[in-house]
């Protein structure tokens, strides 16, 4: 499955590599992390991780392959 995060504000790449299996891009002063997710637990886990490092998720989606 692929998903797309995007939380609010410009992530830092230090920030960023809090998500090494996700790959990030900047638009219109959002962040969208997006890449394969293996199951379930691994997107909570995700996004469990954006809520500890304060992230603002905006939305969330599975996008096609």
């Amino acid at each position: 499955m692929r998903y797309e995060i995007r939380v609010d504000g410009l992530m830092s790449d230090t920030l960023a590599k809090a998500f090494p299996e996700l790959d990030h891009v900047v638009m219109s002063g959002q962040t969208v992390l997006f890449g394969s997710v293996v199951d379930e637990a691994h997107l909570y886990g995700l996004l469990a991780r954006c809520q500890s490092l304060g992230l603002h998720v905006l939305e969330m989606r599975q996008v096609p392959e």
